[in-house]
């Protein structure tokens, strides 16, 4: 992986070093091959210079990068200190940088702080943005990380690169440097190939080989990935195409796509440049869709936010490609971004530095974002850190899922691995959700045992049912990611109900469900308002009519009066202490008539309704109007005191004495 997902977008620094002559003559006999990528010379020998006692800006640079380039985050975190310990400008990348090694050596503090200075020197840059916006990043991927996941570390690993393993039939197809041959100067190993082993019944796996046809050549080739009918392969190859190696302005050669077609013997022929290569850009790192109509990969050609992108782009019938199209600033951000694979439920995993994370490259999910693409929908796409233990402190890529069999596959070069980069698996374990909740009195959180909890599917049909036990409890197996409704009933009670979608993953949900006592007991001297758990009725200020708020829940009180013609209630108004009393006694009258004018005018007997207003002598708070006090009060806790009460005085023959 080191060997293409940096190789797309590596930052080339020029040599200004202010070291004395014999030392400079070091760094600029390295010169050249740093440029080439050649990272192993490079970092031996600057590491000579600075242990030698010698400090630049320029030293530093370039011995961090060595190390950073190569994921020796330990190295890099060091050399980066070294070099803002000088306390001299350096471009804010370097900030990002020396973040992202102390986050691969776990110094999840000090990573962020650098973080936080990255985002205040480039406040635009997104890397920041999404860092600053989630400063509790870790927090967040330790809650959807599993531990019922144990990565295996494949048994055909060998000690150097494996990854980008994908299904092929009954094989797996990776990408490896086990082929030997002349070594690519950037890491000592050998050029990549693709290769292929065949997987038995029992999970065995057969002999290594090398895919068959034209695709592998003495550069690198990588992540192959194959058309639904199985009859193309798309794969990453350096530009080499006919015998011609090629390279850019820059001097650089880039990485392409290529198609390849499966002949009749089996092999894979008929080599084809992707038509929107290019000599001086990257094109990587390819993944199909479900129904192959749509091609994902990364690439920094122009247009893109960061050092690399991830795109897509249309297939035709033919198997021509059409125009790129960036995904855009919700999936890609100034740092890298690239490994994408799309799984048949249409959800894109790629890997990105770009984005808080665990270590160098994490690996993101955005759902159903290939659904978005093909209906043109709201670009605005949702990503979340698969956390552990697919990612780790170290770089995470070349995610691969089969949801039919659920078997899982990813790259990573963590500590434990038997090469630079190692090919893991793992088995989605089988998910079972339990829900478990109890029924309680709304008011008094009194249990309700014999309650009746119905559980109900996202369209509303009937699923299962059970009586709450003597605990007032109940339970029910459920699928994952599936939305349910359940609901809780009993007599003289007014349901409630929950509806939910499960995780994706095994645990056990709590849940209440709070019914509300339906018949309630009334008798004189009972507060109306309180019984049917009706807001205060308001009034604007220095007004007396009745609100449109107000009037629905006056609805309720003339519907307890229907269903009790002997019930009779006083109505008491009130006033805020704003204006003179007598003023505010004159405006709780009217306020009170108001109201009993209301219901009068609904139908309710005169001789049943009685009504006084109260002006500023009952508030319900320290809003007195007193130089101590007035200029403390907001207009809410005013309004509080304009009000309207109901009291029932009699019902059923019998009475209340109003002793106010």
């Amino acid at each position: 992986m080191k060997n293409l997902l940096r190789y797309i977008a590596v930052t080339i620094i020029t040599v200004a070093s202010s070291l004395s002559f014999g030392q400079e003559g070091k760094i600029q006999s390295v010169k050249d091959d740093y440029k080439d990528f050649a990272y192993v010379k490079t970092s031996e020998v600057l590491l000579e210079v600075a242990n030698n006692g010698y400090k630049s800006v320029d030293l530093f640079q370039k011995l961090a990068n060595s190390f950073y380039f190569r994921n020796k985050m330990e190295e890099a975190a060091k050399w980066y200190g070294e070099l803002m310990a000088l306390n001299e400008y350096v471009e804010p990348e370097y900030y990002f940088r020396y973040a992202l090694a102390l986050r691969g050596v776990k110094d999840y503090k000090a990573s962020d702080m650098w973080m936080k200075k990255f985002h205040d020197l480039k406040p635009n840059d997104m890397r920041g943005k999404a860092f600053v916006s989630n400063v509790d990043y870790r927090e967040a991927i330790d809650r959807i990380s599993r531990e019922d996941i144990e990565p295996t570390n494949l048994e055909i690993n060998t000690e150097v690169s494996d990854f980008g393993a994908t299904e092929y039939e009954n094989s797996i197809v990776f990408a490896s440097s086990r082929g030997g041959g002349r070594k690519y100067r950037w890491n000592e190993e050998p050029y990549l190939d693709i290769f292929s082993v065949e997987i038995s019944e029992d999970g065995s796996f057969g002999e290594v080989m090398e895919i068959d046809g034209d695709v592998n050549t003495a550069f690198h080739e990588s992540n192959a990935i194959f058309s639904p009918n199985g009859k193309y392969m798309f794969f990453t190859r350096n530009n080499f195409y006919k015998s011609k190696y090629k390279e850019g302005e820059s001097g650089t050669n880039r990485l392409q796509l290529y198609r390849a077609t499966l002949s009749e013997d089996g092999s894979w022929e008929e080599i084809h440049k992707i038509h929107f290569n290019s000599e001086d850009y990257s094109v990587a790192h390819p993944a199909l869709n479900l129904t192959g109509s749509k091609l994902y990969f990364a690439s920094d050609m122009p247009g893109t936010f960061g050092q690399s992108d991830i795109y897509v782009v249309d297939v035709n019938d033919d198997g021509t490609l059409g125009t790129p199209e960036n995904l855009g600033p919700s999936i890609n951000t100034e740092g890298q971004e690239a490994f994408p694979f799309i799984n048949t439920d249409g959800d894109l995993y790629y890997s990105s530095n770009g984005y808080p994370g665990l270590g160098g490259y994490d690996i993101f999910i955005s759902e159903e974002l290939d659904q978005k693409i093909e209906t043109g929908s709201n670009r605005n796409f949702v990503i979340e850190n698969v956390g552990k233990p697919v990612n780790s402190a170290s770089d995470d890529f070349g995610y691969y899922e089969n949801l039919v069999t659920k078997r899982v596959y990813f790259s990573s070069n963590r500590e434990g691995g038997k090469g630079s980069d190692d090919i893991y698996t793992f088995i989605i374990p089988e998910c079972e959700q339990l829900v478990q909740g109890i029924v309680k009195d709304k008011n008094t959180d009194e249990l309700i045992p014999g309650a009746t909890v119905i559980l109900f599917d996202e369209t509303g049909k009937e699923l299962e049912r059970k009586t709450a036990g003597t605990d007032a409890s109940f339970e029910f197996s459920l699928e994952c990611q599936t939305e349910y409704l359940i609901r809780g009933e009993k007599e003289k009670y007014i349901s409630d109900e929950k509806r939910f979608t499960t995780p994706d993953r095994k645990q056990e949900l709590l849940m209440e469900l709070l019914l509300e006592l339906d018949e309630q007991e009334i008798a004189p001297c009972d507060d109306l308002a309180k019984v049917l758990d009706i807001p205060i009725i308001y009034f604007d200020f220095d007004k007396s009519n009745i609100r449109y708020s107000a009037e629905l829940e006056l609805q309720k009180v003339l519907a307890v009066l229907n269903q009790y013609p002997t019930m009779t209630i006083d109505i008491r108004s009130h006033t805020d202490c704003r204006g003179t009393v007598t003023y505010n006694e004159k405006l709780s009258e009217r306020r009170a008539q108001s109201t009993r004018d209301y219901l009068i005018e609904k139908g309710v007997d005169p001789e049943r309704l009685s009504a006084k207003g109260y002006g500023e002598s009952r508030l319900v708070n320290n809003c007195d109007c007193e130089p101590s006090n007035n200029s403390s009060c907001t207009e809410a806790e005013h309004q509080l005191n304009r009000r309207s009460e109901f009291i029932i005085t009699s019902i059923n023959g019998k009475s209340c004495d109003d002793k106010e």
